[in-house]
């Protein structure tokens, strides 16, 4: 195929936008993933693999997510401390109340490739309706 070729984006060639959605009475999963698109670039046509193309999101109300099913109370946050006998695990619905903003990042954090483009480090979670990037001028956006 002579005279084709794809367009790859350089890094000094990203223009960057600043996005706000609102959590509240959004399943959690589909929220989630729709934020990974827009972290990653994949929603843009100048998307480039090798190349960090995505924009910055900033999500409010995440206190008030909601959860589909039985979600609520089957699925857990697990981790370990370290000790022998450290295992926990921490029904959502209690993470919910205790760390929202932790809930949310967790859950895209999953959905995210795990490379060197650090795709997580421009999303912003707040629990209430209120965040401090007015600077930046974000465009709300309805996911």
């Amino acid at each position: 195929m002579a005279g084709s070729s794809s367009y790859l984006v350089k890094p000094g060639q990203v223009e960057r936008k600043w996005y706000v959605i609102d959590a509240a009475d959004r399943p959690v999963g589909r929220l989630a993933s729709a934020i990974a698109r827009i972290l990653t670039g994949k929603n843009k046509p100048t998307y480039t693999p090798h190349v960090d193309t995505g924009d910055y999101v900033v999500v409010i109300n995440a206190e008030k997510v909601k959860m589909t099913g039985k979600k609520a109370t089957q699925s857990k946050w697990h981790y370990h401390t370290g000790h022998p006998g450290g295992y926990r695990a921490i029904p959502w619905a209690r993470l919910v109340v205790e760390k929202p903003e932790f809930l949310l990042e967790h859950v895209v954090r999953g959905m995210l490739p795990r490379n060197r483009l650090k795709y997580a480090s421009k999303l912003k979670v707040y629990a209430g309706p209120s965040h401090p990037h007015a600077a930046q001028a974000p465009e709300t956006l309805d996911v």
